[in-house]
């Protein structure tokens, strides 16, 4: 099939793809047409069909594979499709593993590498903690290796929790070895349990959308519940540790405005929120080169980065 990281600028396309998403407007003549957005497992590209009364356009939904007919075109710098066709694709046309973004990593190998890291905690009640969940708990493990980290911002993908996860531990590792007086066993098993209310805020492949629960609680409020839960049937672990634990969980987006119901107040909160911070950014600014094929030019102002983009230059 042709995926859709491979679409070029005058594309003919006759394939399946999956409907993320499919809703209607209205432009500003007033005429009808419907935005898309299409999937597969090498990203998405926004679609338009610009005559949804078509007789060439079937009936299909959000979530349904649907088989199209289309031209890629750029529109201010971004590929984008015009919809001629669409069709509810048979069953037998698709293969659904194509459709799945998933890590470019090996999902077993970055979760050793992970666990492996996470050796390095002595403290006994952590390591019990780390236990429960991420060694003696198998449906959690199978969970966490294929779940997202987000909807669409970064690591939007199968894998992606893990992924994102076990590089802000590695980061965090690094603090402590820059920093020494970072307390080394509450930051890493902060940096392995930060996200993980993401198995319940965001749903699972394909649908990879904000639950009830992601919208009316938030990943950080559910995470802190878990640890906290975790930590309450540990015999005799430590209060002070338990909330300086879930602290760090609370605090790890930084700023008020952007979820966090606390502001840093340990060092190990502070180096958090700047591990996840890098992660997401820099994970974030390479989906977006990836998404911009081997264009060299600026590829426009970025809301996100407040700034208009582009590849360095080779040296």
């Amino acid at each position: 099939m042709k995926y859709i990281e491979a679409f070029r600028e005058g594309d003919k396309i006759s394939e399946v793809y999956l409907c993320k998403y499919r809703q209607s407007a209205t432009a500003k003549n007033g005429k009808a047409y419907e935005n898309v957005v299409l999937q597969d497992k090498t990203g998405t590209i926004d679609a338009k069909i610009w005559d949804p009364n078509s007789s060439g356009i079937g009936e299909f939904e959000a979530l349904d594979y649907v088989f199209i007919t289309g031209d890629v075109t750029n529109f201010q710098g971004t590929l984008q499709m015009s919809i001629k066709r669409a069709r509810k694709a048979d069953e037998s046309e698709y293969i659904p593993a194509d459709y799945l973004p998933v890590s470019d990593r090996d999902l077993d190998e970055m979760y050793e590498e992970l666990m492996k890291l996470m050796k390095q905690v002595e403290n006994p009640y952590l390591q019990k903690l780390i236990t429960m969940y991420f060694i003696e708990n198998e449906a959690f493990i199978d969970a966490f290796k294929h779940h997202s980290a987000a909807k669409t911002v970064h690591h939007s993908f199968v894998g992606g929790l893990l992924e994102h996860t076990l590089g802000v531990v590695k980061l965090c590792d690094y603090y402590t070895k820059q920093y020494p007086y970072l307390k080394k066993d509450l930051l890493l098993t902060a940096a392995l349990f930060h996200d993980v209310g993401k198995l319940k805020e965001i749903s699972n492949f394909p649908e990879n959308d904000y639950t009830d629960d992601g919208q009316l609680l938030g990943h950080i409020v559910m995470g802190c519940e878990l640890v906290g839960f975790g930590c309450r049937h540990i015999k005799n672990f430590p209060k002070r540790l338990m909330s300086e634990l879930q602290h760090c969980i609370l605090a790890h987006h930084g700023e008020l405005e952007y979820g966090s119901p606390k502001k840093p107040a340990l060092a190990e909160a502070l180096a958090l929120n700047l591990a996840d911070n890098t992660d997401a950014k820099l994970e974030t600014m390479k989906e977006i080169f990836k998404g911009a094929g081997d264009s060299k030019d600026w590829l426009g102002y970025n809301r996100l980065f407040e700034s208009n983009l582009r590849r360095s230059s080779d040296l």
